[in-house]
């Protein structure tokens, strides 16, 4: 069976870091490209950023360009999301899923808080 379990959520004030975690079983998670997506209270899900399967290719949403860096090791089934300079808009439910060519069934998400 599919799993998508992210971690690493948390309360932190503004400008602070953190470092969220994403574990993939039942897939050949090594083939897909895998994204961070967001949800935030009243809102709808929003990408976030993207690797490529090989991990040599990265895009991110003007928001969060040159604070948040996505990573993954393909090697233990895990993607990553260093989110660095945090700001109170940055915060949301964060999801991880394959980016194409199909989305998988989302998981529980973990919640990050941003506080003044």
């Amino acid at each position: 069976q599919v799993q998508l379990v992210e971690s690493g959520g948390g309360l932190v004030q503004a400008g602070g870091s953190l470092r969220l975690s994403c574990a993939a079983s039942g897939l050949p998670f090594h083939a897909y490209n895998m994204g961070w997506f967001r949800q935030a209270p009243g809102k709808e899900r929003e990408f976030v950023a993207v690797i490529s399967w090989n991990g040599t290719s990265t895009h991110y949403s003007d928001l969060v360009k040159g604070r948040f860096t996505i990573s993954r090791d393909n090697a233990k089934n895990t993607l990553s999301l260093q989110m660095n300079k945090l700001e109170p808009e940055d915060t949301a439910v964060y999801f991880c899923n394959t980016y194409w060519p199909r989305t998988l069934d989302w998981g529980q998400g973990t919640q990050v808080t941003v506080s003044s």
